[in-house]
């Protein structure tokens, strides 16, 4: 693994499906020119780019396999290290277990840098599962929408690009989010308990507005980057 270049902050969002991780990880990425770092996108970009770790998780996915969590280590450590992520990240997607938040710790103590906020986004499961039903991506920019609490200011645009094609993942039903619902708080909520331990928990109400959570998470976020 290359080395890496101390990072500010090191941020996780923590939440069920639903609980508005990713809007609010593109709000904190405009506001503190922080990066969010999907380990699904990392994982498809180290692919394509051919690069060692990449290589190695394309094998294993050719197999049928699941992707090791050194492999995703290695590629989260290598996206780390370039010069974007100097004013800090957000990752999305990783940790998902206590086992896996206790490689990261391994990891980032050996170049110097430490999860500085695990930010617990408290939801309704009920809430979760309307949430979940309803929402839906610009198939052009990804900025997403709900068929209740955020729609296109104009019918059929996307704000953010104009685009007129959007997209629902085929897995967004109420009976799929119950089981993922579940399955969060079988393996990812032990998280809470690990962060907490660690003295970097921060709890956020999630069930206001879009803006509102926004505003609850600027001052844990102006601390954990200074």
């Amino acid at each position: 693994m290359s080395e890496v270049s101390t990072v500010p902050g090191v941020l996780i969002l923590l939440g069920p499906p639903g609980a508005g991780k990713g809007t609010q990880a593109r709000l904190l990425e405009e506001r503190f020119g922080l990066v969010q770092l999907s380990t699904g996108d990392l994982l498809r970009a180290a692919v394509a780019a051919g690069t060692p770790s990449g290589l190695a998780a394309k094998a294993v996915m050719a197999a049928g396999g699941l992707v090791s969590d050194e492999i995703v280590l290695a590629i989260l450590q290598d996206r780390m290290a370039e010069p974007d992520t100097a004013r800090g990240v957000i990752l999305d997607g990783f940790p998902r277990t206590a086992g896996q938040a206790r490689s990261l710790d391994g990891l980032l103590a050996i170049t110097g840098q430490r999860v500085s906020a695990a930010i617990s986004l408290e939801v309704d499961d009920a809430a979760m599962i309307d949430r979940v039903a309803g929402r839906y991506t610009c198939a052009t920019c990804g900025e997403g929408y709900h068929d209740t609490s955020k729609r296109p200011a104009r019918a059929g645009a996307c704000d953010k690009c104009g685009g007129t094609d959007f997209k629902r993942r085929a897995d967004d039903t109420a009976e799929t989010a119950r089981e993922r619902l579940k399955a969060y708080h079988d393996q990812t909520a032990p998280l809470i308990a690990h962060y907490r331990k660690l003295g970097v928990l921060e709890s956020v109400d999630a069930m206001g507005s879009i803006a509102d959570i926004a505003a609850a998470l600027d001052p844990i976020v102006r601390r954990a980057t200074n």
